[in-house]
């Protein structure tokens, strides 16, 4: 998953934040592209290890957080954020003062690159940290930045300074297309936010657009919030597969994986039962989301939000998802077959299927027709040997290296985090990539990518290097043995390094487009397409040793094992499409014709097919609706290009470094710097491919949209 942030017309687009020069930064600061360290460690074992604990530094400094002086206590960030509003209404002056040119984007991507650096930092901060008192003061530092951000989205003067030089058709023509692209997305990014209307209105939209920042923020917390019920509740002889505080059972998720039945059906009624607050909290969220579409010009806040996007509006999503549902029905139905049948065999009481059925019984049929017990794969994926085979697999495709630094005091939030310098063969130091793999009190459970400083080209003639983290939910080591993971979290793990890569490889001018800042639904092409290696035996051969023999790990258990992600592939994928169209519809037309949970039960009812469990409401938990509102879509159509990306670069050849330099040349390089879709065309050369720019029509050239269920298994989807 990527973590996305929405900040307006200045807005990080997709996940940004940089600090890093004098007063904020100290992140590679004074570090040159091509800068070579002795201090740096192989990777692979430096991930079977426990950290040595930070270097014996009796009269060093404590640096901060990220290597941000200020950092060093929760009250920098009071200061980080009145630096950068300082430098902010400098660069406004600037920005009003200057005639119109290429020097007028570049202050526009200057004043974004110093709020994003600290909102964006703040943002991870809030979530990640494990003291309260940097929870609070990053989360506070979120919601000024953010405000200040709405307001200058609706600054007048500001947005006829931009307006002199997108007004000039010759100067606009005299610029380079990347240049010329961002100049249009900052003025994008105005008129969503509703400078085009009378001061009353334009505040009325600053003041929605800070409400819903507030809301998000409250329901993200809310879908991760265990649910406490009386132990006496729930029967005795299951009380052993939960946590108790007091005379109190905590069920913090679905226990989807486990053996006894009752147990996924009491996790899965009580983890979902309604909560009141959150069920208000989404209301209003959606509502607001609307209001503010409509008074900026949108019909719904679907229409708002796919603005810029691959799809473009609602209605070419709609055909895409009502087209991959009918192209997967049957399958889909098929699925739910065995998968009943499975249920049947082991509980022949209780054989209706039910929606906590099908991600455990789909694992027995796995396990029972291809022999992939998790527990046999284990040992070969030690955390260390992943991380080398990430190694292996960048160095061959991209001339790449990871290597492990030791942080500097302060500069980590936790000391189980690893810190990688990413390094090219020619080109020196890309990058750092902050790895917080581990499960900690209060971590959220989701797997994400934050940007934390983004790439873009200096006055001084540098490169602003690249900054991010990687956040997983994997086991400690312990004192014999190393983290070993399931062929599931080595599967994340690649997809997750996927958006770092994107990030590291981003080479634009202007942070504001830098790596993975693009349109939401080809963000997930590159982390999509690092899965494709993930299920490659001639990738995974590279790296897969028993931790303790060293054995390699057998063919025909990598076959196995990519043989079964073919089992119940449909009916995945058909949950994922459920999942995407309850995103449109309740960014839809509003008022909503029903409540929300209505509408779930009548689209799970017509889009997956298992029924509704009466009161359960299981979009409280979807927190893919605030970093993902309207574009959940986006994974299953970045499936389709990544799918492409593929087959016609890496099928014969993962290793085939022409075809890397060429991915990371036509598509990476550009970050949101060039359309999506111009991108794909230039990597597929004699394959046009092209989006109507006159959408509901999808239309790739071919005609086709082609989804991988698993490598070597693709389901065609005409549309039009």
């Amino acid at each position: 998953m990527l973590c996305s942030r929405g900040l307006g017309g200045l807005r990080a687009r997709a996940a940004p934040l940089r600090p890093g020069r004098a007063g904020l930064g100290g992140l590679g600061a004074g570090i040159r592209a091509r800068g070579v360290s002795t201090s740096w460690s192989p990777v692979g074992a430096a991930f079977n290890v426990k950290p040595q604990g930070r270097r014996l530094d009796l009269f060093g400094e404590r640096r901060g957080l990220f290597g941000v002086p200020e950092l060093s206590s929760p009250e920098g960030f009071r200061i980080a954020q009145e630096n950068a509003l300082r430098k902010t209404d400098l660069l406004v002056e600037r920005a009003r003062c200057t005639p119109p040119g290429p020097q007028t984007v570049l202050i526009f991507d200057e004043l974004s690159d110093s709020l994003c650096r600290v909102a964006d930092l703040a943002d991870f901060v809030k979530i990640a940290h494990p003291e309260p008192a940097f929870r609070e003061a990053a989360e506070e530092a979120c919601r000024s930045i953010g405000t200040v951000v709405e307001k200058l989205n609706t600054n007048v003067e500001l947005y006829q300074s931009l307006q002199k030089l997108l007004a000039d058709e010759k100067l606009m023509d005299s610029l380079d297309p990347e240049t010329r692209r961002v100049a249009e997305l900052f003025m994008f990014d105005f008129e969503i936010s509703g400078i085009h209307l009378d001061k009353e209105k334009r505040k009325r939209a600053v003041d929605l657009n800070v409400k819903i920042l507030d809301l998000s923020s409250t329901f993200l917390m809310g879908t991760n919030f265990p649910t406490k019920i009386e132990k006496h509740l729930l029967p005795a002889h299951i009380h052993h597969n939960f946590v108790f505080t007091g005379d109190h059972v905590i069920i913090d998720g679905l226990h989807a994986e486990a053996p006894d039945p009752l147990v996924r059906e009491a996790a899965y009624k009580i983890f979902l039962y309604p909560n009141a607050d959150q069920l208000k909290c989404l209301e209003e969220l959606l509502s607001s989301r609307d209001l503010l579409a409509k008074l900026v010009g949108y019909s719904t806040y679907s229409h708002r939000a796919l603005q810029g996007t691959i799809a473009k509006n609602p209605e070419t999503v709609m055909e895409f998802l009502e087209k991959l549902s009918d192209k997967l029905s049957e399958r889909t139905i098929k699925d739910f077959e065995m998968i009943r049948g499975m249920k049947m065999k082991l509980n022949p009481q209780n054989s209706e299927l039910m929606p906590w059925d099908p991600p455990y019984y789909s694992g027995v049929i796995r396990a029972e027709r291809y022999n992939i017990e998790p527990s046999l794969y284990c040992p070969f994926f030690s955390l260390g040997a992943c991380m080398e085979g990430l190694n292996i697999l960048f160095n061959k495709l991209l001339g790449i290296s990871l290597y492990a630094e030791q942080p500097a005091k302060g500069e980590v939030w936790c000391e189980d985090v690893r810190k990688l310098a990413v390094v090219h063969e020619s080109e020196g130091l890309l990058g750092y990539v902050y790895c917080d793999f581990f499960q900690r009190a209060d971590k959220p459970h989701q797997d994400c990518h934050f940007t934390i400083r983004g790439g873009r080209l200096k006055e001084d003639g540098d490169y602003q290097l690249p900054v991010v983290v990687l956040m997983l939910n994997l086991p400690h080591s312990s004192r014999n043995l190393p983290t070993l993971l399931t062929p599931g979290m080595m599967e994340n793990l690649f997809h997750e390094m996927g958006h770092a890569m994107h990030s590291m490889l981003g080479r634009t001018r202007y942070q504001h487009v830098t790596g993975t800042r693009c349109p939401t639904d080809f963000a997930e092409v590159p982390s999509i397409l690092m899965e494709y290696f993930a299920n490659d035996y001639r990738v995974v051969n590279q790296f897969a040793r028993h931790y303790q023999t060293g054995q390699s790990l057998p063919k025909n258990m990598v076959s196995r094992l990519c043989e079964s992600k073919k089992v119940c592939a449909a009916a995945d994928m058909q949950l994922q499409v459920f999942y995407a169209t309850l995103d449109q519809i309740y960014h839809g037309k509003h008022p909503l014709r029903k409540s929300t949970t209505d509408i779930l039960k009548e689209t799970q009812e017509k889009f997956y097919g298992l029924p509704y469990v009466p009161n359960t409401a299981w979009q409280l938990r979807f927190s893919h609706l605030v970093g993902y509102g309207a574009k959940y879509y986006s994974y299953l159509m970045s499936r389709a290009v990544a799918s492409m990306v593929w087959k016609e670069c890496f099928l014969q050849d993962p290793f085939n470094r022409a075809a890397g330099e060429r991915y990371r040349r036509e598509m990476l390089a550009h970050g949101g710097g060039k359309e999506p879709m111009l991108m794909v065309q230039d990597l597929f050369h004699q394959i046009p491919i092209a989006l109507s720019s006159r959408a509901p029509d999808l239309s790739f050239s071919s005609s086709f949209v082609q989804l991988y269920l698993s490598p070597g298994t693709i389901v065609s989807v005409k549309v039009k």
